[in-house]
């Protein structure tokens, strides 16, 4: 009976759930969304290319591992835990070929060297690749690897000497080149030029994410920078054997070593380490959004659900009063809710699997997640989708539903048209949330590092929404004490709206609580990353000593250019950096590798322990912040972990302020570039008192290089920065459409109960034109108090932010693109009261008010 009754109620009352159907679906469209991102991440597939024909690879570990024993109450836990690191792992060449060659049926092992090999464009600076219509990376081997695609000869012949090149036929008919032709390659060393002696393509198809260079096996190993190791095995069977036979006989033979072994798909990671290291990322931006997600639309759905119930108090009164029991009305109200989420959550579900696909499109094209991780689609999100909008309308409807069920009757009918006192249950839950969102607060300000602070700055955003939430009846009756004066200024429109304010301050509250939620979630959005990148470049402009800085427009500068500098007249230091990602235990710490010779004539870090004048090659100076995680100071010893998984000791010679701009830790050149697939500096800080025309001469002869200003330096690594904020507004970008979505949402609904409301002032002698500025005048109020709400959400947890990461109290705040995030509030609220408001007008007031409920 009960599911009959609201199968009929939702029917007749189709514009009353209109409301609620939208945020549920908006929900579930972003859940759906996110969860295919969390999928791709968790299982997305990686191709291999380049070791299409080796059924079996060989290679390196590229996890550092760490195993904790613990002994309690006579029971023994092992813990084992991996981390990747941020190079490519080598391994070594002779012993590890020599065990696979042992094997029971191997039949060939090809050795495979992988590295940084940049085609510059003839006459130009810029790399012929890219800057000729590819926009993939290209990297170099030795021509004996070939086998491993495999690549075929379709012009020309093999390299054989130093000065042979064989290219990819993407590139030729890109660059228009043929053998015969010459090349100017950037690789690990001075560009050298090349003779192209052939042109080879991939027997089954071109490569899609990657262009190739071979050299002969002399000059790949002298590029590759890594003698007597490699970057990997190509293992080949013997025939009747099978893939699986091969893959076990190897791994026993490499058994005891740091090789691992991969077969059929497993094979792509290896290949591609960029995409196997995005799966930790898209499952971190996954993570975090679809838990953003997730707490907003449990938010705006309670708030939906309760403004719905609240329209339909009289109707739900009623029923009590014609002995419908609490049970019954319970029973009517979850029906009513799973049949709205159910549908709406199949909707959103299915216009998901688009968004999802487009917010794949978009990490791609923004770099922040490689091409080559293939996107994952499965039933499993869309399922969670309408699952969770079906438990969230369920839940959000026995919350919004309690106090109608619990009360009298009578009581029931005489409060179904006043204003309804709160239950001290409520007020103590907002209390609850009030203060554990000063908690929070308080922990964000201590916190130090990017990665615990972010979901913390986001989850405290919404914490303190839904206090507002639970507490705005009281904000708003506060609120409008506040604004008595001005409101009954602005005349007979201000009287009633402030009348309005006070005497229906819960409908008013579940207005301003997604206006304070949008300002504040857009606020910390937006302003977040801006915070930290002008402290770091701050601290970096102030650390720069240097006059001048060489910049690379390809993949860096060569220690050539840096070694050439040195000797030229008038140049007092030439300091080369190299940057790369450490691990000190399982944690990771941004490093930098620098020139130790006159460091402090051209970098400057603020030191506040040691000294940074005799740093060397067994060294380290390290940030304030990782000395007070590490426990470290002047003279202790640091064991960490390489880029490419090579373990070290190293004797800290210093303590420096300036972390945010300059990494962590700080070792010489020699070491880090040892140990880095790009041994090229970023940028070599030059000083000098040659002009900078005198400096770019002496560097003529390596192309792609450019002598630049410390500030335009700056403006261009502003550019990168300029794209991880990108990343993270595209990832929160939904979170806000959802949120401005619910504004519309809510709003609308505020004004279209209001008919009867409407019509009665138009009895009572009021004309069209004030109702609509009684209108205006509320929506006024309720956009300043919302948005007053969100600012100071948003400032008080972008200073606790700005405190425990910069250590300054002065968050960056855009003033032009907050007035912005406050005009497009503005425009909202006003657009979504206007519309309805003028529709709830048009019909005739006695018909409206002599018309049945």
């Amino acid at each position: 009976m009960m599911l009959r009754y609201a199968l009929q109620t939702v029917r007749d009352r189709k514009g009353g759930f209109v409301g609620a159907f939208l945020a549920l679906m908006c929900a579930a469209a972003l859940i759906t969304a996110c969860g295919t991102l969390l999928e791709t991440g968790l299982r997305g597939t990686i191709k291999t290319e380049r070791y299409a024909a080796a059924p079996v690879i060989v290679s390196a570990d590229q996890n550092v591992h760490q195993t904790t024993i613990k002994h309690k109450k006579g029971k023994t836990k092992v813990k084992h835990k991996a981390k990747p690191i941020a190079e490519r792992a080598w391994l070594r060449a002779d012993a590890i070929e020599r065990r696979i060659k042992s094997a029971r049926g191997v039949g060939s092992v090809v050795p495979e060297l992988t590295f940084i090999a940049q085609p510059m464009k003839p006459g130009s600076t810029t790399g012929a690749g890219p800057a000729d219509g590819g926009d993939t990376p290209t990297y170099g081997h030795a021509w004996e690897s070939a086998a491993l695609t495999p690549f075929r000869l379709v012009d020309g012949k093999a390299p054989r000497t130093s000065h042979d090149l064989v290219i990819d036929r993407g590139l030729a008919e890109r660059a228009g080149l043929r053998p015969g032709d010459r090349l100017t390659v950037q690789s690990t060393r001075s560009p050298r030029d090349y003779r192209i002696t052939g042109v080879a393509a991939p027997e089954n198809g071109a490569l899609r994410h990657q262009t190739s260079l071979f050299f002969s096996s002399e000059e790949a190993e002298r590029l590759a920078a890594h003698p007597g190791k490699i970057t990997a095995f190509g293992v080949v069977p013997t025939d009747g054997t099978t893939v699986t036979e091969l893959k076990k006989a190897v791994e026993q033979a490499v058994e005891g070593t740091s090789a691992q072994v991969s077969a059929e798909d497993d094979r792509g990671p290896v290949e591609f380490l960029d995409a196997a290291g995005a799966r930790v990322k898209l499952v971190s931006m996954g993570g975090a959004m679809g838990g953003t997600s997730l707490l907003v639309a449990v938010l705006v759905v309670v708030g939906t659900f309760a403004l719905s119930i609240q329209q339909r108090h009289r109707e739900l009164a009623l029923l009590r009063a014609v002995a419908a029991t609490p049970k019954q009305i319970r029973r009517l109200l979850g029906r009513e809710a799973v049949i709205v989420g159910g549908v709406a959550g199949a909707v959103g579900a299915l216009a998901g699997l688009p968004l999802g696909g487009w917010l794949h499109e978009r990490f791609v094209a923004t770099g922040a997640v490689p091409a080559t991780l293939e996107r994952t689609v499965s039933v499993f999100p869309p399922l969670v989708a309408v699952g969770a909008a079906v438990l969230g309308a369920w839940a959000a409807a026995r919350i919004a539903g309690r106090r109608i069920v619990r009360i009298r009757p009578a009581q029931a009918l005489s409060e179904a048209r006043v204003e309804r006192r709160r239950p001290w249950s409520r007020i103590v839950a907002g209390l609850v949330l009030l203060v554990g969102g000063v908690v929070l607060v308080a922990v964000l300000s201590v916190l130090r590092t990017e990665a615990a602070s972010t979901p913390v700055t986001f989850l405290t955003v919404v914490v303190f929404a839904g206090a507002i939430a639970l507490l705005g009846p009281f904000v708003v009756r506060a609120a409008a004490a506040l604004l008595r004066g001005p409101l009954r200024m602005t005349g007979p429109g201000g009287k009633l709206a402030h009348a309005n304010l006070r005497g229906n301050a819960a409908r008013m509250a579940a207005v301003v609580t997604p206006l304070a939620l949008l300002t504040g979630m857009a606020c910390t959005v937006l302003f977040v990353q801006p915070t930290l990148d002008d402290a770091a470049r701050a601290q970096a402009r102030d650390g720069i000593r240097a006059n001048w800085v060489l910049a690379a427009q390809g993949p860096g500068v060569p220690a050539q250019a840096a070694r050439k500098l040195r000797t030229t007249g008038g140049v007092e230091a030439a300091t080369e950096v190299v940057r790369t990602t450490v691990r000190v235990g399982l944690d990771k710490y941004p490093a930098q590798g620098v020139t130790p010779e006159n460091l402090a004539r051209t970098w400057d870090p603020e030191v506040t322990a040691g000294s940074i004048e005799d740093l060397g090659a067994e060294d380290v100076a390290v940030s304030e912040l990782a000395a007070d995680r590490l426990g470290l100071k002047p003279g202790s010893t640091l064991k960490l972990t390489l880029g490419d998984g090579t373990k070290t000791e190293l004797t800290v010679r210093a303590i420096y302020a300036r972390g945010l701009g300059f990494g962590d830790l700080t070792m010489a050149h020699d070491l880090v570039a040892g140990h880095v697939d790009n041994p090229l500096a970023a940028t070599v800080l030059v000083r000098s008192d040659r002009t900078q025309e005198q400096l770019a001469a002496a560097v003529a002869e390596f192309p792609g290089l450019s002598v630049l200003t410390p500030a335009a330096a700056d403006s261009l690594q502003t550019e990168s920065r300029r794209t991880n904020a990108e990343v993270n507004l595209l990832a929160m970008g939904l979170v806000l459409a959802f949120t401005a979505i619910a504004v519309v949402n809510t709003l609308a609904m505020s004004v279209s109960e209001r008919i009867r409301e409407f019509a009665m002032l138009r009895l009572a002698g009021a004309t069209r034109r004030q109702v609509l500025r009684m209108l205006r005048t509320e929506a006024l109020a309720v956009l300043l108090i919302g948005t007053a709400l969100g600012s100071g959400v948003a400032l008080a947890v972008l200073t606790a932010f700005s405190i425990g990461m910069t250590g300054s109290a002065a968050p960056t705040v855009v003033p032009l693109v907050y007035v912005s995030v406050l005009a497009v509030a503005g425009l909202l609220a006003l657009t979504a009261t206007a519309l309805p408001g003028r529709a709830a007008l048009r019909p005739r007031p006695v018909t409206v008010a002599t018309a049945k409920e």
